[in-house]
């Protein structure tokens, strides 16, 4: 099959060994898969990713010398199953899964995974248990929204909010964008989120934020209602931020850390305790909160349209991560490899 793959430090256009599903395990056509973040940071950072990954328990780093096939936002339509497997769903079914395989030594992430290409190929295998039928005629682009959907509700329920929080959102890329659906949809209130792209602010007060700031031209932090516990959910995770965010949070604020730093950072612990900060790291979602977040979308309650600004084919997809770069430009990209 031909996909996109990470080779040598580059991103190229090849053929590959089609994927073969075992026991347990579904065949599905690629018919497209959000480009995320995480992607552009590992092609950029892949080694330093592979020597963290060997400390890190049980992940089962990448090798680089082996083609990767990138993407774990996608949406498919089941081809086959393999030997064995219960045919819950007939050839043909527009299906979402968690990027998950489990294996006998631990669990496998699709699209970070030398055996399981993502959905930057025309073809994937998934994980049988985890296929989600995509309802109500959701379209296939909608659906590929769930995965990036799911890590800001996920951060939003780790946050534990309570009457008297107060949230504020860094950072309106994909995350920061999906956290403020999130906090909506609990209906706290008012959602305050900061981003210095104009495009970015447009699309946070879409999504449902209340207030949005510009900070070049005024402090968010200095719109956050006092006497009331701040929230605060740093979504960019780039070197030096979450030490700006110990340096302006008001005293006793929660952080929730959704942006993903690929690089060393370093942070000053003495505000943090002097402030008595509290800081809470999430990853991913649960089950529960995947099934809910395609749900969202079949039910029209997230504005999906406004997220997506492209979609490209296979040999688009070197050119679609150097313009991701282009926050006034793109938000969410799409791959679509039968193209």
């Amino acid at each position: 099959m031909k996909a996109a793959v990470l080779r040598g430090g580059d991103i190229v256009v090849a053929d590959v060994p089609a994927p073969v599903p075992a026991a347990g395990q579904v065949l599905v056509k690629t018919l497209c898969c959000g480009i995320c973040g995480s992607d552009l940071h590992y092609a950029k950072h892949a080694p330093r990713m592979v020597e963290m990954s060997k400390r890190i328990p049980g992940r089962v780093p990448l090798d680089l010398s082996r083609d990767v096939v990138f993407g774990h936002e996608f949406c498919g339509e089941v081809l086959d199953y393999g030997p064995g497997t219960e045919r819950k769903l007939k050839p043909g079914t527009l299906v979402c899964s968690m990027p998950v395989i489990p294996q006998a030594d631990g669990h496998r992430t699709v699209g970070y995974s030398n055996d399981f290409p993502g959905g930057y190929g025309e073809q994937m295998v998934l994980a049988a248990p985890l296929l989600l039928e995509v309802p109500n005629g959701l379209s296939a682009e909608h659906a590929a929204l769930t995965e990036p959907l799911a890590v800001g509700i996920h951060a939003v329920e780790k946050a534990a909010l309570q009457d008297n929080d107060a949230p504020l959102v860094v950072g309106c890329g994909p995350v920061g964008l999906a956290a403020i659906v999130g906090l909506r949809l609990k209906g706290i209130h008012p959602i305050i989120a900061a981003d210095f792209s104009p495009k970015r602010r447009e699309l946070a007060a879409k999504m449902g934020a209340d207030i949005v700031i510009d900070p070049k031209v005024e402090s968010p932090y200095a719109k956050l209602a006092p006497g009331k516990r701040a929230v605060i959910f740093e979504c960019v995770g780039v070197p030096g931020l979450l030490q700006q965010v110990f340096e302006a949070a008001p005293r006793d604020s929660r952080i929730v850390v959704a942006g993903v730093c690929m690089e060393p950072d370093r942070i000053e612990p003495l505000f943090g305790i002097v402030k008595e900060l509290s800081i809470q790291f999430v990853l991913g979602y649960t089950p529960e909160e995947f099934a809910r977040c395609l749900r969202l979308l079949a039910e029209g309650q997230v504005e999906a349209d406004a997220l997506i600004t492209g979609k490209v084919g296979l040999a688009e997809v070197k050119s679609a991560f150097a313009e991701l770069g282009n926050p006034e430009r793109h938000t969410k990209i799409l791959v679509e490899p039968w193209r």
